[in-house]
């Protein structure tokens, strides 16, 4: 306050003409927006619903193949015939299925054989040259054989196995098999052929030994799904479903050639070993007697 006693103003306070002052414009809430700035929200939206629009809402039908023209042939399986009508375009794997409600054999489980294995499941009856009155067997092993074949072995079992499987060595350096080996290949064994793959003849497999020397031969009884293993003296009739396992392995000297065990029980003691085994051959052996399904174990 001065010495005359008038009030002098504050230089905080506000000019009456700032006070009255009108504030900017704010932006009017119509304006057009920002091209420069995308929505991407909206641009989402609209994204969807364009793509709603373009899907279809009518049912997906999956076009259907034509049978072809029925074919009537036989299955045989565990001595057990089946007629089969089934059309001519229809493939290996829908003959599977239809066999599993006739047999209950699960698919997986099926060997098929048709002028050897058939493996393709995708392969028509008409590619497989299926015609009327045709043939085919049926070789598998159902669960509860499955359950059998792997039921826990005995004490006194595994420890036979444990014996006999210590040794690592190749089999052709093997005492047991050398002995035979070291007496030459027979006069009478098959053309033997490495690094080639063929399927079983239609004729025994024969010109080979067994571990006593004696002549031995190997037929393979399809129909029956059996394996006749003869000798000079006998033959031996065993079901493929029986055999537990298939080892080989070809012969150092002459690998044109192997030696092979079918084993024929539950250890590696009830092996049947055959000596010259052609080599072309060993592949198709294996596959006639344990098929796929094998790995299944």
């Amino acid at each position: 306050m001065s010495e005359s006693g008038s009030a002098t103003p504050s230089s905080d306070a506000i000019p009456a003409a700032a006070a009255t002052t009108a504030a900017p414009d704010a932006p009017s809430a119509a304006a057009a927006p920002d091209p420069s700035t995308i929505d991407t929200k909206q641009l989402a939206n609209e994204l969807v619903k364009n793509l709603d629009s373009a899907v279809s809402t009518d049912p997906v039908t999956e076009p259907t193949v034509d049978p072809g023209p029925e074919i009537k042939f036989k299955l045989v399986y565990n001595k057990t015939n089946y007629e089969i009508v089934m059309g001519e375009n229809r493939t290996v794997r829908e003959l599977k299925e239809y066999i599993e409600t006739l047999t209950k054999l699960p698919r997986a489980m099926q060997k098929l054989m048709f002028k050897g294995l058939v493996k393709d499941e995708g392969k028509t009856l008409k590619e497989l040259k299926v015609v009327k009155n045709s043939k085919m067997m049926l070789v598998g092993t159902t669960m509860s054989d499955l359950v059998a074949v792997t039921t826990k072995p005995s004490s006194a079992e595994i420890a036979t196995s444990t014996t006999s499987t210590v040794k690592k060595e190749p089999l052709c350096k093997q005492k047991v098999h050398l002995k035979v080996l070291e007496k030459g290949r027979p006069e009478d064994a098959m053309p033997g052929i490495a690094g080639v793959k063929q399927p079983l003849p239609p004729h025994p497999l024969n010109g080979m030994v067994n571990k006593t020397g004696g002549k031995g031969r190997l037929t393979f009884k399809l129909e029956e799904d059996s394996l006749w293993i003869g000798t000079k003296a006998r033959t031996e009739k065993i079901s493929m479903s029986n055999i537990k396992n298939v080892v080989n392995e070809k012969i150092e000297s002459d690998p044109n050639y192997h030696i092979m065990g079918i084993q024929l029980g539950p250890t590696e003691l009830s092996i049947y070993w055959v000596y010259w085994v052609p080599a072309q051959y060993v592949d198709a052996v294996k596959d006639t007697i344990l098929g796929k399904w094998q790995t299944f174990f």
